[in-house]
C-alpha cells in the first residue's frame, strides 16, 4: 500500500481545509436536526469542491482504508470515501477486480451511506457501472428495502444505464417506488424518469398516462420538466 493512501492521511489533509464560514453554510443546507433526513450528522466545514479535489489524490485507496473513512462521524470524510470510489469506478484504468471490490464495499456498508448526497456521489458508477453487464436483480432488492437510502441507490444507479440508452430499469424501479413516502425518493425517481423520457418519449407518455393521476406530486413535477407546457398542464391536471 502506498504510504500516503491511508484514511488517517486523508483526514489530516481534509482538516487543513476547514472553514467556519463554510461550516455555517453547510449546516444551513443539510437538514441534520432531530427528525430530519440527516439527523445527528456532524460536519467539519469543508467545501465539497475541496473534498472532491482531495479525493482525486487518493484514488486507489485500499478498501480497508476506504471503510475507515466510511465509518467516520464527519460527513465530509464519508463524502470523501464516496468520491474516491466514484473516481476509481469511472477510471478506464480500474481493473474488474477493483470494480467488484468497490461495489461490494458500497453495499456492505450502506449503513454509512446515509444521506442523499452520499448516495448520489457514487451509486451511478460504483453500483450501476458494475451491474451494467450483469444481472440487475440487486437493484430490485434495494428498491424494496426499508432503508430509504438503499431505495435511492436503486433508482440513482440506473443513471448509468440511461447514459447507455437503456431505460427499462429506470421505468421499472420508478414504478416500484410510486407509493414511497419519502420526498427524496420522489425527487430521484422523477428526475431519472425525466431523462428516460428524453430517450424514449413514447414510453414516457405511456407511463404518465397510466400513473400521473396517482404519482406523488413531487415525482410527477420532476418527471415532466422537459415536456411541452401543454403536456405538463395536462399531466398536472390528472395528478393528485
Amino acid at each position: 500500500m502506498t504510504p500516503t493512501l491511508t484514511a488517517a492521511n486523508f483526514i489530516k489533509q481534509l482538516k487543513t481545509k476547514q472553514s467556519d464560514a463554510e461550516l455555517h453554510k453547510i449546516q444551513r443546507y443539510f437538514k441534520s436536526g432531530e427528525g430530519d433526513y440527516g439527523a445527528g450528522d456532524k460536519f467539519l466545514g469543508v467545501r465539497m469542491g475541496d473534498v472532491f479535489a482531495l479525493a482525486k489524490q487518493f484514488m486507489g485507496m485500499p478498501a480497508a482504508e476506504l471503510e475507515k473513512l466510511m465509518e467516520h462521524k464527519l460527513h465530509e470524510v464519508r463524502a470523501g470515501a464516496m468520491s474516491i470510489m466514484d473516481k476509481d469506478a469511472r477510471s478506464k484504468k480500474t481493473t474488474p477486480e477493483r470494480r467488484a471490490e468497490l461495489y461490494k464495499l458500497y453495499l456492505r456498508r450502506h449503513d454509512r451511506i446515509n444521506n442523499w448526497d452520499l448516495v448520489d456521489l457514487a451509486a451511478v458508477y460504483v453500483v450501476g457501472g458494475y451491474l451494467h453487464d450483469k444481472p440487475r436483480k440487486p437493484l430490485y432488492t434495494l428498491a424494496r428495502s426499508r432503508n430509504m437510502w438503499e431505495r435511492r441507490t436503486a433508482i440513482v444507479a440506473t443513471g448509468y444505464f440511461l447514459r447507455h440508452g437503456e431505460v427499462d430499469d429506470t421505468f421499472a424501479i420508478a414504478e416500484m417506488l410510486l407509493k414511497d413516502k419519502e420526498d427524496l425518493i420522489h425527487k430521484a425517481a422523477g428526475g431519472w424518469l425525466r431523462f428516460a423520457g428524453d430517450q424514449d418519449p413514447a414510453r414516457m407518455h405511456a407511463f404518465l398516462g397510466k400513473y400521473a393521476a396517482s404519482m406523488p406530486r413531487t415525482m410527477l413535477r420532476y418527471a415532466i420538466e422537459h415536456l411541452t407546457p401543454a403536456e405538463r398542464k395536462r399531466y398536472l391536471a390528472a395528478g393528485k
